[in-house]
């Protein structure tokens, strides 16, 4: 007998849980719903990671979190839908993706004050949770995050859009209870170069479930982008910006069909981008970080560890004073 989608995406889900269970806890945020949520370490101000738009959830951070959690309290988390983390039945959107880290933080009994890390996309997803609860947000650190003005100014620099297209995301989210998904996912890399090889297991057996989420993020990507550009200015707070030092690489260009020299207009508007976010802070620092791709805490996590210990150090000392 066949499986619908949602039988088969429950037993998945189920499956999935019980080779590779959720490291941390599986916190109530109401409404039936669980947001994966893994701290670590103890200590005041509390680093809370943010991921970019990819599969691995928590485990983006898998490089840096217990370096940090020797310094202080480390909370890396699973956004709704993606890894352990329960789907959402509400419209998506930056602000229900604030909500939902605010309500699991609360939930867990974290306290503020926080030090947001942002990936990617994480970094316009903490503006967003910035200008909900800005009382909570002592420090920020963007890891080659993504800026709101993107896809205009790439548009512009390269003749054409290039977001990433939701379509095959979608096609693979509503075909994965036939189990094609999982097949075709065994003979891609579960995890980006460098990253460590304990969570390929993990990352590969949940991204078939995690599909959907995805998906839904990729769709929302204009509105996540709007709704950050307005708490692009946070103050004296601490902020520092690591860049990717590699230029966008052959294949990259390739799948977005653009030539070499389109491919350095590109490199040129965002590093044009990551300067401007280094501007949003009166207390900022801005690092290019040599011999690393876009996930900086794969290919150079020590970079990623000094930026964070900056500025808790200088949270710290604001407190002290």
């Amino acid at each position: 007998m066949a499986l619908g989608g949602a039988t088969y995406e429950i037993i998945a889900r189920a499956h999935a849980a019980k080779d590779f269970p959720a490291p941390g806890r599986l916190v109530d945020i109401g409404g039936g719903r669980h947001i994966q949520l893994d701290c670590r370490g103890a200590g005041t101000p509390v680093v809370v990671f943010e991921s970019g738009l990819d599969f691995l959830g928590s485990l983006s951070w898998a490089a840096v979190h217990d370096a940090i959690a020797q310094t202080t309290r480390a909370c890396a988390y699973s956004r709704a839908g993606i890894m352990w983390s329960d789907p959402s039945d509400r419209g998506f959107s930056g602000a229900n993706v604030a909500e939902d880290l605010h309500r699991a933080l609360a939930a867990a009994g974290e306290r503020a004050p926080y030090i947001m890390v942002g990936h990617s996309l994480g970094g316009p997803y903490l503006l967003t949770y910035t200008g909900l609860y800005g009382g909570e947000v002592a420090g920020v650190v963007f890891i080659d995050a993504s800026h709101p003005d993107q896809i205009a100014r790439m548009r512009a620099a390269v003749g054409k859009d290039i977001a990433q297209s939701t379509l095959m995301a979608r096609v693979a989210a509503s075909v994965a209870w036939t189990g094609l998904v999982r097949a075709v996912l065994r003979s891609e890399p579960s995890a980006p170069l460098n990253a460590p090889e304990t969570i390929n297991g993990p990352s590969a057996a949940w991204r078939p479930t995690s599909l959907r989420a995805v998906a839904r993020e990729m769709e929302g990507l204009n509105a996540t982008l709007s709704s950050a550009a307005a708490t692009r200015q946070l103050g004296d707070r601490p902020l520092v910006v690591l860049t990717r030092g590699e230029m966008t690489p052959p294949q990259a260009l390739k799948q977005m069909e653009l030539t070499t020299e389109q491919g350095g207009r590109l490199d040129v508007v965002w590093g044009a981008l990551q300067d401007d976010e280094a501007t949003w802070s009166t207390r900022s620092r801005h690092e290019t970080v040599p011999h690393a791709s876009h996930h900086i805490q794969f290919d150079q996590p020590q970079a990623v560890i000094a930026a964070v210990h900056a500025v808790i150090e200088q949270v710290r000392a604001a407190a002290r004073h």
